[in-house]
């Protein structure tokens, strides 16, 4: 059976997330910090209450000064708790980069002022279940990371993120929501299996019938030789397939390495940029110099680690 009151719980978790400005930087107060007992602590009032009555019933004064002895120790576990968040400053660092379906990570720097050691503190995604704990050491601070796996590609904005903490006694729960305002850039999900790179495109005033190898991977990269240039030398391939390789300048010359979006097959939107994903890592694996051809946009051929960042940014927001 449904539960009648999912629909209004989250409806209510929207409003109060709603409230909530977004920030990369965020301070406890009081004015943010909320706190209820927990299952442990109903148990420990139930049992209260039940030494209580006993305790009047009987005329036990062990058993008054246990009761409130007990009741005394639920109390100071409230004010503990509440300032063990109460103070604590929280800093989200700019997440990098990802692709879809691969975990992203959430760095949090903790920092504290106070000249007590802060214990039990765990951070986590709203509705995750998942908790990273750490410590947050005297005029000190602490790292956390919190992993999500994004599903759509694009700049998307990160998940509600709370803070909780039910140190000392476990029968209070005091936490905190917080909305980051950095968002994360999603490059969409490389082909596993991708067909060759397309073969290149010749130069304006370039020879129009130079040979392209019959495997259909651009043919900008021949066998290394005595005495061509360490600038040559494509590094990136000879650490993965133990040999030397070397750009050639010539057929470089001839040919363009062109990315198209057209060229990418019958496929659907995602999967063609998918392709071209894959293809944009492929080229940067072997050292070549590509450009990239989507609708409305063009950008041209170059390598290095800023252009394939580039590309996948354009693929990302495509």
């Amino acid at each position: 059976m449904p539960n009648p009151f999912a629909s209004l719980r989250a409806r209510y978790q929207r409003w109060w997330q709603l409230r909530i400005h977004f920030t990369d930087t965020t301070f406890l107060t009081q004015r943010n910090i909320y706190i209820l007992p927990t299952a442990p602590g109903f148990m420990l009032a139930a049992t209260l209450l039940v030494l209580l009555v006993a305790s009047i019933n009987y005329q036990l004064n062990l058993g008054y000064l246990l009761t409130f002895l007990l009741a005394g120790c639920a109390v100071v576990g409230v004010h503990v708790g509440h300032a063990t968040l109460r103070g604590l400053n929280m800093h989200l660092i700019a997440p990098e980069p990802q692709y879809i379906g691969a975990n992203a990570l959430i760095s949090i720097q903790l920092s504290s002022i106070r000249k007590t050691t802060r214990h039990g503190i765990g951070l986590g995604l709203l509705g995750s279940g998942h908790w990273a704990w750490t410590d947050v050491p005297a005029l000190g601070s602490s790292s956390v990371q919190i992993a999500f796996s994004p599903t759509e590609r694009g700049l998307q904005r990160l998940p509600t993120i709370t803070a909780e903490t039910r140190f000392p006694l476990g029968t209070f729960r005091v936490w905190t929501y917080w909305r980051p305002a950095a968002q994360l850039l999603v490059y969409p999900r490389p082909e596993a299996h991708p067909p060759p790179l397309p073969p290149g495109q010749p130069r304006a005033g370039g020879s129009s019938h130079s040979a392209v190898q019959a495997t259909g991977e651009f043919d900008g990269v021949r066998a290394y030789r005595r005495g061509d240039p360490l600038k040559l030398v494509v590094w990136k391939k000879a650490a993965k397939a133990d040999e030397l390789v070397s750009r050639d300048s010539q057929q470089a010359q001839r040919h363009e390495l062109w990315l198209d979006y057209t060229q990418a097959g019958a496929l659907g939107l995602e999967a063609k940029l998918s392709r071209l994903c894959a293809w944009v890592l492929l080229a940067d694996q072997h050292g070549l110099d590509y450009g990239l051809h989507l609708p409305g946009l063009e950008i041209p051929p170059s390598a290095g680690e800023a252009h394939k960042r580039r590309c996948l940014e354009a693929l990302a927001l495509c």
